[in-house]
């Protein structure tokens, strides 16, 4: 049998078969560059399209705009990819093939935080320059909080402490009132997870009551004060609260009693997202930061993985509404550079949707659909027969739950 990423090549996927082929094709040139500690080397930096009267005008800004986000964006992939892929790395139901997978990746993400961290290495990343990597470090956290075993125990002391350092220089500089606020609350989750004592309850305090005041209702949070249409609910917000609180919410009584009110609007969430996905995996181009794809399922993708669903929808219907949207995208041709790097677009290659935060690494926080792969093979996700989601259920002329908004 042909093996590819160390799994068999099948004439015919399942979808967690197709699942795994996306997420480690999408894995590989990171993962692999920052193990040979050459990921700054190799990875390309595409960014947004800028804007001059002259072509002297528009060749300086790029390369000025070049210059900015090559501070980032290393950081960026690395926390991005590895907060979506922990609950697989962390996933010790796996057998066979798969397994030596998980195995062979759980080393190389141990390898690329070593990388990362390490001021002695060509890749040690950028932790206290700039906002950006106050994001990009909780992302590195989050991934911290969904595979504390392989991200976190496994780490050897060394790299324990490094890790535990580099989060700790974002807290000079203070996160933009938004969202943002659930970047220093995350990366304080981590530290107290990863057994450091002087972590910060009072930022993570300050997030979680900040956020209740900015919940609007029916599921949804404002993004700071306003309330934007876009995917930041399922990008940062919820997902963020729900892992943030299942880290700390024992260390205090008020953060625990948060907990089923976060619980009950992220499952609302979920049940709006599976709803948004039409009948052939297409989905709204609404909003900010199109260019993640379809991470703007991450919460959708987190509640299956939770085991915590709406009741209208079961877990198979959820991984066939969602398998559609992962093939609707990648089957257009532009997705990928020639060596593998991701490209920035929302299906193919679209450059001109990317805004000027966006750069390579930006485009990784796709890896938050592959959530559950966390869950074991056996599990109805990924072993219950294909079904029609909402969507195509509506649009065939079949019987479809009347959907209703959260009291």
């Amino acid at each position: 049998m042909n093996m590819t990423n160390g799994l068999p090549i099948y004439s015919k996927l399942t979808d967690r078969q197709y699942w795994l082929e996306q997420m480690l094709r999408i894995s590989n040139p990171v993962l692999e560059a920052l193990a040979e500690r050459r990921l700054k080397e190799k990875m390309p930096i595409e960014f947004a399209d800028v804007e001059g009267e002259t072509e002297a005008e528009r060749t300086l800004a790029a390369a000025e705009l070049k210059a900015d986000r090559a501070k980032y964006t290393h950081l960026e992939a690395l926390g991005r990819l590895l907060s979506g892929i922990a609950p697989w790395l962390e996933n010790g139901k796996l057998l066979g093939a798969e397994e030596e997978a998980r195995i062979r990746y759980a080393a190389l993400a141990r390898e690329a935080i070593d990388a990362a961290t390490d001021q002695d290495s060509p890749d040690y990343m950028n932790f206290s320059e700039g906002y950006q990597p106050i994001v990009d470090a909780a992302f590195l956290a989050q991934a911290v909080l969904r595979a504390p075993i392989e991200l976190g125990e496994k780490l050897e002391p060394r790299v324990k402490a490094n890790l535990a350092a580099a989060l700790k220089q974002t807290r000079t500089r203070k996160p933009v009132f938004s969202n943002w606020l659930l970047f220093a609350a995350t990366t304080e989750a981590a530290l107290l997870k990863l057994g450091e004592a002087d972590w910060d309850p009072m930022r993570i305090d300050y997030a979680l009551k900040q956020h209740e005041q900015w919940y609007l209702g029916d599921g949804a949070y404002g993004d700071g004060p306003d309330f934007h249409w876009d995917y930041y609910n399922s990008f940062v917000i919820q997902p963020m609260l729900l892992d943030v609180l299942a880290a700390a919410g024992g260390q205090h009584g008020e953060w625990g009693a948060m907990r089923k009110a976060v619980a009950d609007r992220a499952r609302r969430y979920a049940e709006v997202l599976e709803r948004l996905i039409g009948p052939d995996g297409a989905y709204p181009p609404i909003g900010r930061s199109l260019a993640y794809r379809f991470g703007a399922f991450q919460s959708l993708a987190q509640s299956a993985l939770l085991e915590d669903l709406p009741k209208s929808v079961s877990a198979a219907q959820v991984r066939s509404a969602l398998s559609a949207a992962i093939k609707r995208t990648l089957e257009m041709p532009g997705n990928f550079t020639s060596d593998g790097w991701l490209t920035i677009g929302f299906c193919g290659h679209q450059r001109d949707i990317g805004e000027r935060y966006i750069s390579t690494g930006s485009l990784y926080l796709c890896a938050e659909v592959f959530l559950p792969l966390g869950l074991p093979p056996e599990h109805a996700f990924w072993s219950g027969a294909e079904e029609a989601w909402t969507s195509k259920k509506a649009w065939s002329g079949l019987a479809f739950p009347i959907d209703t908004a959260l009291k």
